[in-house]
């Protein structure tokens, strides 16, 4: 490919594993659904709300490849490259700053007492994919993730969909990762973690996007 070098599945995986992981991290609706799910009816149901939202972010995902895929004259060129891994830092730094200073409030509501009412898996599963796709901004996540880590290559089949499946694994690992936790601490579990929650992700996006941004300009893609 003129302009770009090639990437290896390893660096492609990895690469996908990073972008799986920040883009399931928001506790937005779907996020704050998926806690409230775990506290009312049980982790079971906390994965099933994670695994709705895994596909949805999936299929906007691949959305998102196959625009970009279209304009590859334009994003082989160094030149073009540069400039678009600058903006996606910057992106990511904005995503990073609202998650720091989002308030989980507006999302986040007290459990009742009981479960009733949970519903078969498969609604909760539907439900999860409904509201994450309800959310179009995510594919401005995505693009700002992909020009950031310079991940479309499709002149490299193999390579690129292991990169997406560790975008799965990823986006999987989080919320694997957030269920087990909430489930941990449920006796104690109140808003307030949310709001931690949202300091460390945040935080560790803007560190990230500045770094991304200062390896640019070093010519350190």
């Amino acid at each position: 490919m003129l302009g770009i070098e090639p990437l290896t599945t390893f660096q492609l995986a990895y690469k996908g594993l990073i972008i799986g992981i920040i883009a399931s991290a928001p506790t937005g609706p779907v996020g704050i659904l998926g806690i409230q799910r775990t506290l009312r009816k049980g982790p079971i149901y906390g994965l099933v709300t994670g695994a709705g939202a895994v596909l949805s972010d999936l299929f906007y995902g691949l959305m998102t490849a196959l625009g970009m895929s279209f304009v590859m004259d334009f994003m082989t060129n160094k030149t073009n490259i540069f400039w678009m891994q600058l903006i996606g830092s910057a992106m990511l730094f904005i995503f990073g700053l609202y998650m720091f200073r989002s308030d989980p409030n507006k999302y986040f509501h007290n459990p009742p007492a009981n479960n009733k009412g949970k519903g078969t898996y498969f609604h909760n599963f539907i439900t999860s994919f409904l509201v994450t796709l309800s959310n179009p901004l995510i594919i401005i996540l995505f693009i700002a993730l992909f020009a950031r880590f310079t991940f479309i290559r499709p002149d490299q089949p193999i390579p690129q969909i292991a990169g997406f499946i560790m975008i799965v694994c990823g986006a999987s690992a989080w919320w694997l990762g957030l269920v087990y936790v909430v489930n941990k601490i449920r006796k104690t579990f109140n808003v307030n973690y949310v709001r931690l929650l949202n300091l460390i992700v945040g935080g560790i996006v803007i560190i990230a996007s500045v770094l991304g941004f200062i390896f640019t300009l070093l010519g350190k893609f």
